[in-house]
């Protein structure tokens, strides 16, 4: 049985990573101390103290890692351009050495967001990214700063929705939290993305890692649709109104960050690699509903210290 360390375990793919069910592997996840009672072991640390960071891997010796923490927020990346430079750039990058040097595999999970939306169509891994944001300057340079360190490393671009801690880290929860509330909600008409649930996800990057892969992929859904469309799939799973979801431009959003209209990204080659098909759009959304009428919400918010969601 492979031991895999996943660190960010506390946030949204992270914890639902951890939270899966791994037949032929054990889950050690690293969290700063926002967990308690979770049914996966805990290491803790802090991986913005340099030292902790450096003598994570060497000191655990885990089969393989999926480094998942970043900051995530890209309105705060934009407030903080420092602070994850240092989370998203540096770290990264310290980590895949220390797991280079142990023998460890290593996995990155990045954004699809290193580009800037202006190709007509969907991005390939070979495009060359041009990011808008801080977030996305710091993500890139954590993709760049990993594979200098680990030419074996994987690099996955992501795009996923999901159940997180606090209830509020995906676009699925946005649209849920307003709609529910007979709220409405602003969807982006001009903001195209290919969103795949969080559990999809989690089970490709098990699979990657499986397959032995290396270098960059997209684990993106196989469908591109803009966000108000995003949101309305989601009102009618849910029987909300969809009239609720109201169409915007993303300029008039009054977001602190650019953002990329086109965050359409190819999934031509992870789909090759691993000879499996990447699931649907409508049965990551079927499942993102199951698991709200089996109170997975109100489990998984269970797990969070008292304060720290």
């Amino acid at each position: 049985m492979a031991r895999i360390l996943v660190t960010g375990a506390s946030g949204l793919l992270g914890l639902n990573l951890c939270l899966g069910n791994w037949d032929s592997h054990s889950i050690l996840a690293v969290d700063r101390g926002k967990l308690h009672h979770t049914p996966f072991e805990v290491v803790r640390a802090d991986l913005t103290r340099l030292e902790q960071a450096r003598r994570l891997i060497e000191t655990i010796r885990p089969d393989a890692v999926i480094h998942a923490a970043a900051n995530a927020n890209i309105d705060s990346c934009e407030s903080d351009p420092e602070g994850a430079r240092l989370l998203n750039g540096e770290i990264p990058g310290i980590l895949a050495e220390s797991a280079a040097r142990a023998g460890v595999r290593f996995l990155h999970v990045s954004t699809d967001a290193v580009f800037d939306g202006t190709k007509e169509g969907f991005y390939v891994e070979t495009d060359t990214p041009n990011p808008l944001s801080v977030y996305a300057q710091t993500k890139l340079l954590g993709e760049q700063n990993v594979l200098a360190a680990n030419p074996q490393a994987i690099v996955a671009r992501v795009n996923f929705f999901g159940w997180s801690l606090s209830g509020t880290r995906s676009l699925a929860e946005f649209f849920f939290n307003k709609l529910s509330a007979g709220q409405a909600a602003n969807g982006f008409t001009d903001v195209y993305f290919c969103p795949l649930f969080v559990a999809h996800v989690s089970a490709l990057l098990i699979q990657m890692l499986e397959a032995g892969l290396s270098g960059v992929y997209h684990v993106v859904g196989r469908e591109a649709l803009s966000k108000y469309e995003f949101g309305v799939r989601l009102a009618r799973q849910f029987g909300f109104d969809e009239r609720l979801v109201i169409p915007q431009s993303v300029e008039q959003s009054g977001l602190k960050a650019r953002r990329s209209h086109n965050l359409r990204l190819s999934t031509h080659k992870l789909s090759t690699d691993l000879g499996t098909e990447i699931p649907a759009l409508s049965t990551g959304i079927a499942q993102f509903y199951a698991q709200y009428q089996q109170g997975y919400p109100q489990k998984i918010r269970s797990y969070a210290q008292v304060g720290q969601a």
